[in-house]
């Protein structure tokens, strides 16, 4: 199969939502926050983020192991091997 694009989309998302994470947990209360209302936006948007990253990756790799386990490993009786030219 050819190339899956959920995985790098997923280390994307998840490494982003870490960074803003660890951004809003850090600020946390700072005075800028009065402007959006007291909320710490920072830190429930690095949580979106990062559920939406792991999400992601999650369903790569799940669907990368699937194809790996369909894939027969002894060939059956009287078939020889055939070698592709690449």
């Amino acid at each position: 199969m050819g190339f899956d694009i959920r995985l790098p989309i997923g280390y994307l998302f998840t490494i982003l939502g870490l960074l803003l994470t660890l951004y809003g947990l850090t600020t946390n209360g700072a005075a800028f926050y009065q402007r959006s209302l007291g909320l710490n936006i920072n830190l429930s948007w690095g949580v979106a983020l990062l559920i939406f990253g792991l999400i992601m990756a999650y369903f790569a790799n799940r669907s990368r192991s699937r194809l790996r386990r369909e894939v027969p490993e002894t060939l059956p009786e009287g078939s020889a091997p055939t070698q592709r030219l690449h």
